[in-house]
């Protein structure tokens, strides 16, 4: 991942966020070898003795990532070959992750550089998959593959190497008949309200409630399940 890569997706993430005509992101690479070995570390080599210009680009990579969870609209990612450091960082922000079946390398080896996590990952590995498979990871610089992601809570699916594109479009057009500002209330509810007490998630989730009462989703919603029909959404 390039500096360039992390510019170009920050504006796209912007873009994204306010174009009614994308319902879901799928997140994938080109080709069917690797996701990502993760960030090019030639680019940072230079970095190196300048705070300023570190804390910058860290600060840059967490407000992308932030900005992917924070979206409003489902976030897919596919997962399969390399999925590195950053390259299992950038996943792990999203809502959905699909596995390949075979050959993934998943992990967070930074300890094998002398180094830790720095895009969130030990925070958000954390809150996937518990403390004892978090420490176990990182501290082994561990790589495992998409089953044993699977097993511990690390991804939703996996899936057979040559349907994994395939599967991740199937989702995503599955979630883009679900209601678009249901879909905006809700994600912050679940993303936000796990790092707060349950009176105050209960809080966001009533809150979340009245916003989508009584608007068009919702009345749709229930003609449907009156007249024993799918229903429709559609933005508004």
């Amino acid at each position: 991942m390039t500096l360039a890569f992390m510019d170009e997706l920050e504006s796209l993430i912007a873009e994204l966020k306010t174009d009614t005509t994308v319902r879901a992101v799928l997140l994938t690479a080109e080709g069917d070898a690797n996701f990502s070995a993760g960030m090019n570390l030639m680019e940072l080599a230079p970095m190196l003795g300048k705070q300023g210009e570190l804390e910058a680009l860290f600060d840059q990579r967490l407000r992308v990532l932030s900005a992917i969870e924070m979206l409003g609209k489902p976030v897919i990612a596919t997962l399969f070959g390399y999925c590195l450091g950053s390259g299992l960082e950038l996943p792990m922000a999203c809502h959905f992750r699909l596995a390949a079946k075979e050959g993934c390398k998943i992990g967070l080896p930074e300890m094998d550089l002398g180094s830790v996590p720095a895009w969130g990952g030990s925070a958000r590995l954390t809150r996937l998959v518990g403390r004892m498979h978090s420490l176990d990871m990182i501290l082994r610089a561990k790589k495992i593959d998409g089953p044993e992601a699977y097993r511990i809570g690390l991804v939703n699916e996996v899936v057979e190497n040559s349907q994994l594109k395939s599967r991740a479009i199937e989702l995503g057009l599955e979630l883009t008949k679900q209601p678009p500002i249901a879909m905006r209330e809700i994600l912050p509810v679940i993303i936000k309200g796990a790092d707060l007490s349950q009176e105050e998630s209960l809080r966001m989730e009533r809150q979340a409630v009245l916003n989508t009462l009584g608007n068009a989703e919702s009345q749709e919603g229930m003609m449907a399940f009156i007249e024993k029909r799918k229903p429709v959404f559609t933005d508004n």
